[in-house]
């Protein structure tokens, strides 16, 4: 075993491969997202899930004191989205979207589409970890997901 440290943390979390996911929120009518790869569930009663932001990001404090929050597990055909959700301060120009029952915008054409009242926001390190209860979600099972290893796009 060697002694950790920040780039070897770094190269083996990204051993893991994961989906991708967009995390939505609707802030006073300006729509938000976020490209998220720090995501899992975390339980079946209630039906609860998790994931992360930096605490460096730019939108955190909108996230913070969002009370509805969308989850969009991107499929392989929504690559360009999870690129364009991952750059700071952006617009949603021509993504395609739906708003959910709590008017949060959720993307067309994603894997999944989870609609979730955040329940808990904790800090954790150099993160603020997200835990939130599922409300409604829609599912597309003719497609396949988007995954992401070793800091790169699968085909």
């Amino acid at each position: 075993m060697k002694k950790i440290n920040n780039i070897y943390f770094k190269k083996a979390m990204a051993k893991f491969a994961t989906g991708i996911t967009v995390i939505t929120i609707n802030d006073k009518n300006n729509f938000i997202g976020k490209t998220v790869n720090s995501f899992s569930s975390l339980s079946l009663n209630p039906p609860l899930v998790l994931f992360s932001l930096d605490k460096k990001s730019s939108s955190l404090s909108k996230f913070t004191k969002a009370k509805s929050i969308g989850i969009n597990i991107l499929s392989k055909q929504q690559k360009n989205i999870s690129i364009y959700f991952s750059k700071k301060n952006n617009n949603w120009g021509d993504i395609k979207y739906y708003l959910s029952k709590n008017h949060i915008p959720m993307i067309d054409n994603s894997l999944v589409n989870l609609s979730c009242k955040r329940i808990k926001s904790i800090p954790t390190g150099d993160h603020i970890l997200f835990i939130c209860e599922i409300v409604e979600l829609d599912m597309h099972s003719k497609v396949q997901p988007l995954i992401y290893l070793e800091s790169n796009y699968l085909k």
